[in-house]
């Protein structure tokens, strides 16, 4: 009676597995099938092949709960859009959310030092802009907190996901290979347009439409993985080598200067404080020339005296930013006021001035006592675990300096380097756990003279235990 009652409970329980999963498919189905039809087809392919990776992801968790977390890392290059009804969100918001709450349900929690440390920094900052979320009250100023909290924090998460399931060398790769595709995408686009139209920035049309300061960012991070290459990520010659060449030459193609400078400070500081002698005369043959290219562009837009281009515009944005700041100095104007307010209907282009502007001074302390901890932190992270930490300081550096050249809170260019780091501090995890015996040399250290004298001692141990059975 047991017995049958037993199969009659497993039975139960894959029929009902196999019912939830058959009806997210037909969910998923109707979902996509709408959005294509109804919401015009550049829109509902892009929600619907978003729903379609969502759905795939869902049904295979049970079998491979990292499989969602995975996917959300191309995912997380996406800046096309998507509407589902609750607001205008982005393919990487959507896939850094996702991932999330996956990961929140499965994976351990066991966050190193550097990992809870990072995250109570974000939340100081979290705390900081809830004055203005209070003192402002409007839809898009609550919206944009918690998704502010999601970009940093979440990707964080996930990113720790995903190293701490020893998938870091997967999760990696797939970053490589989404900086690929955005490459070849670039390239293709550049060679059409030179035909058509001459050199010029190239803003990607393929695989979906793109900023070039976007697809700068993007190519930045995924060339700073294969450059730095962390050595237990075990990423093969014959993909990173190829690999920065062809994104170098489609971030050339971008003319994204804010980018380039980000790349060149964290390859600077990476060779700088890594000795890393073979990279050096790779970095000095980038560094000069984009230096010496992007100075040559700045100064060529200001001599120009066209008020339209981009030189001149910040700087006239910038002027009617702090102008605009000087009305609600303490608490600011909300989060993306932008939105909603009748004169100053742009994003300021440059972090301090955007977080000023949009929370007040209170802001602008939490903002820069969350990144000032954070770049601490993953400092000594990166000189107690330089395999590991050398990485996640470089990206997150590369963006804050891009920042102060360009818009800070946009989805992709901000969540992509901190699931990197994220990504790096799980690892560390996964790996000291997996080598409980083996210690990681810091950085600048030398090997502990005991190393051998425990070696030996182990040794000893071992041949006292052998004569002992013998006697």
């Amino acid at each position: 009676m047991a017995l049958r009652r037993t199969a009659v409970v497993d039975a139960l329980g894959r029929a009902w597995a196999n019912l939830w999963r058959w009806t997210l498919f037909a969910i998923g189905t109707l979902l996509a099938v709408y959005f294509l039809l109804d919401r015009g087809l550049a829109d509902g392919a892009t929600t619907a092949i978003a729903l379609a990776v969502i759905v795939i992801g869902v049904v295979l968790t049970p079998r491979h709960p990292m499989i969602l977390p995975l996917l959300a890392i191309p995912g997380a290059f996406v800046t096309a859009r998507v509407s589902i009804g609750v607001g205008d969100l982005t393919v990487s918001d959507l896939a850094i959310a996702l991932g999330f709450v996956i990961v929140v349900l499965l994976s351990r929690r066991d966050f190193s030092p550097t990992m809870r440390a990072m995250l109570w920094l974000n939340a100081v900052y979290q705390f900081a802009t809830l004055f203005t979320v209070i003192v402002n009250p409007y839809p898009q100023n609550t919206v944009e907190w918690f998704h502010a909290w999601m970009l940093i924090s979440g990707a964080l998460l996930l990113g720790w996901g995903i190293g701490r399931a020893g998938l870091m060398r997967t999760g990696l790769i797939l970053i490589v290979a989404t900086g690929l595709v955005v490459a070849l995408g670039t390239i293709a686009t550049g060679a059409i347009v030179f035909v058509t139209e001459g050199v010029r920035p190239i803003y990607p049309r393929w695989p979906w439409p793109m900023h070039k300061n976007f697809a700068g960012a993007a190519l930045a991070f995924a060339i700073l993985v294969v450059f730095i290459k962390p050595p237990h990520a075990h990423l093969p010659r014959k993909l990173t080598v190829p690999s920065l060449w062809i994104m170098l030459a489609a971030l050339a193609l971008t003319q994204s200067r804010q980018a380039v400078i980000g790349l060149i400070v964290g390859m600077l500081l990476y060779v700088l404080r890594s000795g890393a002698g073979r990279h050096k005369v790779l970095v000095v043959l980038l560094a000069v020339p984009g230096a010496a290219l992007i100075i040559d562009s700045v100064i060529g837009q200001i001599e120009s005296q066209n008020r339209f281009n981009s030189t001149y515009q910040r700087l006239e944005w910038m002027r009617e930013v702090y102008a605009l700041w000087k009305h609600e100095p303490i608490f600011g104007h909300g989060l993306r006021y932008w939105y909603v307010h009748p004169t100053a209907n742009f994003q300021p282009p440059q972090a301090e001035l955007e977080v000023v502007a949009s929370a007040g001074l209170v802001g602008l302390a939490g903002f820069g006592v969350m990144w000032l901890g954070i770049l601490i932190v993953l400092w000594k992270f990166w000189t107690t675990h330089p395999s590991f930490g050398a990485l996640a300081f470089a990206v997150v550096i590369s963006r804050l300096v891009t920042a102060q050249f360009d818009l800070f809170w946009v989805a992709a260019q901000v969540s992509i380097p901190f699931l990197i780091a994220g990504i790096c501090l799980g690892a560390q995890v996964w790996w000291r756990e997996q080598n409980p015996d083996t210690r990681e040399q810091p950085l600048g250290g030398r090997r502990a003279q005991s190393s051998k004298i425990e070696i030996q001692g182990k040794m000893g141990v071992a041949w006292n235990s052998a004569t002992t059975r013998t006697r």
